[in-house]
């Protein structure tokens, strides 16, 4: 019994196998994590839906497999065991996902390339569509490229070795005398493309404005001290903002251009912009405007920590409302941030540093932050996102005050 990588969701149409969990020859159990793989999305693991032995892994460690093609055989040692859900469905999802027939039945498998004379050789193959197309925006010929796929399959690997081990031709362009050589080519992985497609159709779609102000963050700083075991200056940060939205609701929002409608959400799913090891993700706290500072605190350090390894689920990467982004911890003083496509606005903060400021009219050192918030023009006008953005400082400026009245 062959199983295929499963359709992981969220659109995703490939992945990469991190580690295998099994070996050729194990014996495996239904649901049993039989892999893991990254996706665009997160890295998950793939249970199998067959109980058996372990007869082949159809791909190395590494290497990049599209949706439906084969991942795993197992051979039954006892009774099939293949769940009655997946029994109706294409065989290509997670267990207990299921597809419809009408799904399945579309899903054909192409038939292997007939078995040549050994006088002949077996030529190559490519089978994904994704395979082709980063060889050919790569410039790489794939009668040029060594097959290390089972049957002589070409694999994502194999074109992405030709493309590390390829010379790039010297450039010449007149009048200068010598060769100028071209760079090395990294392509993006899965999830870097996504991020790509995000930040690209963000800017090419919303008429973004830009406004910040500089705040004066010294109580909200002394409250933090004075209680070291308490919430971090984040989660006071994310509780302000979040009632802010509860005053100016449109700013957590979708804009339905085909319609030309603002879609408010009653649910704040405050995102918290990340940067971990694969790039910068904003994963989501979902139901924030229930939360408490101490919760709001808890959530954001587990979610954090998630994303950095990885394992934020789908549903958090996906249902962000709003982003919040705490640049000064990268060690920066402003941003004019990009929006998270499809939200609307984008809230950030500097660091916090020892700078001169005014007083009751004496001047003296108190600690400072720049605030910058980035919007769609669609949704709001400058009064509204000012409106935000002096509520939000108002209560970092006074936040004793701020909490008593949440």
């Amino acid at each position: 019994m062959i199983f295929h990588l499963p359709d992981l969701g969220e659109g995703l149409t490939e992945a990469e196998i991190v580690r295998w969990l099994v070996s050729e020859g194990d014996v495996v159990a239904v649901d049993q994590a039989i892999a893991e793989v990254e996706t665009a999305k997160s890295m998950v693991e793939v249970p199998s839906p067959y109980a058996g032995r372990v007869l082949t892994l159809h791909a190395e460690a590494g290497a990049t497999l599209a949706v439906g093609e084969p991942l795993i055989t197992v051979e039954s040692v006892a009774a099939e065991t293949y769940r009655e859900e997946e029994k109706a469905g294409s065989g290509s999802v997670l267990v207990g996902y299921g597809t419809s027939t009408a799904v399945s039945s579309r899903r054909h498998r192409k038939p292997r390339m007939p078995v040549r004379p050994a006088t002949h050789v077996r030529p190559a193959q490519v089978v994904s569509p994704l395979v082709r197309n980063l060889a050919r925006s790569n410039g790489v010929d794939l009668n040029a490229v060594t097959p290390s796929g089972r049957g002589g399959v070409i694999v994502r690997a194999d074109v992405e070795r030709a493309m590390a081990g390829a010379t790039a031709a010297p450039v010449r362009t007149a009048p200068v005398a010598g060769p100028v050589t071209a760079g090395n080519r990294v392509p993006l992985n899965g999830f870097g493309k996504a991020a790509a497609a995000a930040l690209t159709r963000s800017r090419a779609e919303i008429p973004e404005a830009t406004v910040w102000v500089d705040v004066d963050a010294t109580k909200l700083w002394e409250l933090r001290e004075s209680n070291p075991a308490g919430p971090g200056l984040l989660a006071y940060l994310a509780r302000f903002t979040v009632a802010a939205l509860r005053d100016f609701p449109v700013l957590n929002a979708r804009f339905d251009a085909a319609a030309q409608e603002i879609v408010t959400i009653d649910a704040v799913n405050l995102g918290i912009a990340v940067q971990g090891d694969r790039g910068l993700m904003a994963p989501a706290v979902l139901g924030a405007e229930k939360m408490t500072t101490t919760t709001l605190g808890d959530n954001i350090r587990r979610l954090t920590a998630a994303a950095r390894e990885g394992r934020v689920s789908a549903e958090e990467l996906s249902a962000g409302t709003f982003t919040l982004n705490n640049y000064g911890s990268l060690g920066v003083d402003g941003s004019a941030a990009i929006i998270n496509h499809p939200q609307v606005a984008i809230l950030g903060f500097g660091r916090i540093l020892d700078r001169p400021w005014v007083v009751d009219g004496r001047l003296c050192v108190r600690k400072i932050t720049q605030m910058s918030f980035v919007f769609d023009h669609r949704v709001c006008d400058g009064a509204v996102a000012a409106g935000f953005m002096r509520r939000v400082a108002d209560a970092v400026e006074n936040p004793a005050a701020a909490i008593a009245h949440l």
